[in-house]
């Protein structure tokens, strides 16, 4: 009876199988030169990693290489548990936060010194090179195998776990606007979810959604970073907000650096007291936001628009203020009325000199001298006097107010 046509080449897949089972009895000396080798080679990161680290690579090095001998021999159920043994590693190292190409350097290392124990065993005359030949062609396309393997399971681990930690870290976010910073337990808590220091400075950045933008605020993140600010971003109650800390710019400095990045209105508040008190900058942000008109795209820090925060808070107040003073300007004709409360701007703006007000006016200074007069017979209050000037002053903020929110 003829032989099957395909017996030489079944042959030689035994022969092969064979040649790998001749390592089986030495896979643990050869895991732990792989390890030796691993641990000379990035000595510092395995430093900084630890004990515990150096041991779990020894331990998986023996049984990547054992389960590794018993597939390339073919072994019943072998190719399955190495691939999973694979999956296993990629998820377990991107939990431990061991860079994937160390990782995949070390396969590289492992598959070559098992293919130099192969070729030593041929060196002693007990391999043909036929043999050697097909080992060694299935021992490297199965380093393939085994990085893309690995390579999916790190990444979808690496995503599970991003996705997780923001949703922690936004938790943590609304947490914290709703005042639980100041529980000493949960602000320490709150810090290392957020990767921030004690001595950390904070502030609240707060751009609500007006209507028609989609995004009142585009991520700053990368701008903040090369200036070491931390940032963590969420939206909450139709308004867009961001946790800053480390050694932040002056209020200033921070705003400007903001400005590029608003779309819309954006407000910025300092937080004293850490994350303890960023409930309270959420606050002070959100209404220094709502002071700047719709149509504008501007940062501003609430430091810097408190007169406007203290009107925006009570619209009742803000009522009467443009009725107490303003009120017998606005009766006058429309064009009348227009020209008046530009003369008390400039009137206020450069201290109540005449001959200043009138060069930014564009007009003679006794013109400006007989306006602040119909101004202080129409409304009552002088403009040499201080409190009267601090309460003009607040009118035209609070009709600048009333008119930027109808």
């Amino acid at each position: 009876m003829r032989a099957p046509a395909d017996t030489p080449e079944r042959d030689l897949d035994a022969r092969v199988a064979a040649a790998w089972l001749t390592l089986l009895d030495q896979a643990d000396e050869i895991a732990d030169s792989i390890s030796l080798a691993l641990l000379e080679k990035d000595a510092e990161v395995y430093e900084r990693a630890g004990p515990e680290f150096k041991a779990d690579v020894r331990a998986s090095t023996r049984e990547h290489i054992r389960r590794g001998i018993e597939a390339m021999a073919g072994l019943e159920g072998a190719t399955h548990v190495t691939a999973q043994l694979w999956r296993e590693t990629g998820r377990r190292r991107a939990r431990q936060g061991i860079a994937m190409e160390l990782v995949l350097n070390a396969y590289t290392l492992g598959t070559r010194v098992l293919w130099e124990a192969l070729l030593a065993q041929g060196e002693r005359g007990r391999l043909d090179d036929q043999v050697l030949l097909v080992a060694g062609q299935r021992v490297w396309s199965a380093l393939d195998v085994q990085n893309a393997v690995f390579i999916d399971a790190y990444r979808r681990e690496s995503v599970r776990l991003q996705r997780r930690d923001l949703q922690r870290q936004q938790s943590t976010l609304d947490a914290l606007v709703e005042g639980r910073g100041t529980d000493p337990a949960f602000a320490a808590e709150a810090r290392e979810v957020l990767g921030i220091g004690a001595e950390m400075q904070v502030a609240c950045v707060v751009a609500p959604y007006d209507g028609s933008l989609d995004e009142p605020l585009t991520p700053p993140g990368e701008r903040l970073g090369r200036h070491g600010i931390v940032s963590h971003w969420h939206v909450r109650g139709g308004v867009s907000f961001g946790l800053l800390a480390g050694e932040l710019p002056d209020v200033e400095e921070l705003v400007r650096l903001l400005q590029p990045h608003a779309i819309g209105r954006v407000g910025v508040a300092t937080s004293h007291d850490g994350v303890t008190g960023f409930a309270t900058a959420f606050q002070l942000a959100s209404r220094a936001a709502e002071t700047v008109p719709r149509d504008e795209r501007r940062a501003v820090a609430v430091s810097q628009r408190l007169p406007e925060v203290l009107l925006a808070a009570s619209p009742e107040v803000t009522a009467l203020l443009v009725h107490e003073t303003l009120a017998p300007i606005l009766a006058q004709p429309p064009h009348v009325a227009e020209v008046l409360v530009q003369t008390l701007s400039a009137l206020l703006e450069h201290n109540g000199s005449a001959k200043h007000a009138a060069e930014s006016l564009f007009c003679h200074r006794n013109t400006v001298i007989y306006r602040a007069r119909q101004i202080e017979e129409l409304t009552g209050r002088s403009l040499g006097d201080a409190r009267d000037r601090m309460l003009l002053g607040l009118g035209l903020l609070a009709r600048h107010q009333v008119t930027a929110s109808s």
